[in-house]
């Protein structure tokens, strides 16, 4: 007698053993997302090696919870343990939700990536704020203190891959877009404010209008000689507090163009005016505090006479070369046309201002087209990422188009926000991104993700 079977069938043995397999992959992943094995290109965890590598653009997210010391020493190794869980297991599906990949835990730290869009980050960054509050909630119904967060992020080039040794390996990012969003994750504790973004995220957003921003510092990052801008994203703020910092704006941004020149007494003067109508805006405290210990210091004049010259002075650097001469020229042109700008600004010579915005333009025009025609001639795998960058200097060229036609007074407080709106911005631009592409000229980059 013939027994048929369903096409379909198979022993019980190979379906126990496809089900034992399926379960083994499906326990990896816990360890190893399958995303982040898909961006490096590896469909079987089994086929990874050690040192397989990958460049790719991304943002990175960086969380942290505040105080956790505080908060730990009053509980045990297991309640450590327990709060633990019970806090990452509220972030988790919020992260995966807004397309993003947790890298790993460190302690009471998330590192996330998002490969996507820079905008995925900003957006789970406030839903982490909400699923926060919303656990804030639980605790304090089983009487246990609140807990805050601070959230940095950055965007840039990186590189995914795996490292360690032949018996224990894992898999990561590295880079110096890694060290910026965890040095901003830091600075959210200076400021007290619950989300920092780089002027690269900026920069590289899909569209900066939905979202407010306010320009706060400048900072170094170790192993790195270029300062960088840094951003608070106020969406995250209660609705009360936004409504005050977006009022007193104009006052926050001329304090910190004076606290940037060395002149703390008036710097002081416009940060209490932020606090006089928005008393919870913690970075103007944190200013505020900082200038009255300046102040008595040191003499603010010298200082401030100081950075002025520093702001209107041009000096080609060496670093700045890329090597490649036709940008290299259109660069240091542009970079001349923008400290002009400033010298005319500063000096209050108005007629100058509308030409030189102008050839300003023009320059920038020609030096972004001139290099992005150069990425599509060799294939550069981030033209669209830099083409991004590039629209954004023009936005910014108009908003201080817009400043310079509105504002007769305050040169000091112009000509130093064109300083970091444009040239630093310029100079940042042409130290990471362009000499990213540099080295793809000379063939000093790694693997390009797969289309």
């Amino acid at each position: 007698m013939t027994t048929s079977h369903p096409s379909n069938y198979q022993p019980y043995s190979l379906q126990a053993s496809q089900a034992h397999l399926n379960e083994t992959e499906a326990a990896y992943s816990r360890f190893v997302p399958r995303q982040f094995l898909e961006l490096l290109g590896v469909n079987d965890i089994r086929t990874v090696h050690l040192g397989q590598q990958v460049e790719r653009s991304m943002t990175i997210l960086f969380s942290d919870i505040r105080d956790f010391t505080s908060l730990s020493e009053s509980m045990s190794p297991q309640e450590n343990f327990n709060f633990l869980n019970s806090y990452l297991v509220q972030m988790e599906p919020v992260i995966a939700a807004h397309g993003g990949i947790i890298d790993k835990y460190i302690g009471d730290a998330i590192m996330a990536l998002f490969p996507t869009s820079p905008d995925d980050a900003l957006r789970c960054s406030l839903a982490m704020l909400a699923k926060l509050d919303e656990y804030n909630a639980g605790r304090d119904r089983a009487g246990y203190r609140p807990v805050k967060i601070g959230i940095g992020i950055n965007t840039g080039i990186v590189i995914l891959g795996t490292v360690g040794g032949q018996g224990r390996m894992d898999g990561t990012v590295i880079g110096d877009a890694v060290n910026l969003a965890s040095r901003l994750e830091h600075l959210t504790k200076e400021y007290q404010v619950p989300i920092l973004i780089s002027e690269y995220t900026l920069s590289s957003l899909e569209n900066t209008k939905p979202w407010s921003l306010r320009f706060l510092d400048r900072t170094y990052v170790r192993g790195k000689q270029d300062e960088q801008s840094v951003y608070e994203v106020i969406d995250a703020d209660p609705p009360a507090l936004r409504i005050a910092k977006k009022n007193t704006w104009p006052s926050f941004q001329r304090a910190l163009a004076h606290y940037h020149l060395g002149d703390f007494p008036a710097a002081q003067v416009f940060f209490a005016q932020c606090l006089a109508e928005a008393p919870d805006d913690t970075a103007a405290r944190a200013y505020l505090l900082r200038c009255q210990a300046l102040a008595q210091q040191a003499e603010p004049a010298p200082a401030f006479t100081q950075a002025l010259t520093q702001a209107t002075e041009f000096v080609w650097l060496n670093e700045y070369s890329l090597n490649i001469e036709p940008l290299d020229k259109t660069h240091q042109r542009l970079l001349n046309d923008l400290h002009a700008l400033i010298r005319s600004v500063q000096a209050g010579t108005t007629a100058h201002i509308a030409p030189q915005l102008k050839q300003i333009h023009l320059t920038a025009a020609e030096a972004f087209a001139q290099e992005e025609s150069m990425m599509h001639e060799k294939n550069y795998p981030f033209l669209e990422l830099h083409q991004r960058q590039h629209q954004r200097f023009f936005d910014y060229l108009d908003e201080m188009q817009e400043e310079i036609a509105c504002d007769t007074t305050g040169l000091d407080y112009l000509s130093l926000r064109i300083k970091n709106k444009l040239t630093d911005w310029l100079v940042n631009h042409i130290l990471n991104a362009d000499r990213h592409f540099s080295h793809h000229m000379s063939g000093r980059n790694v693997r390009a993700p797969a289309p």
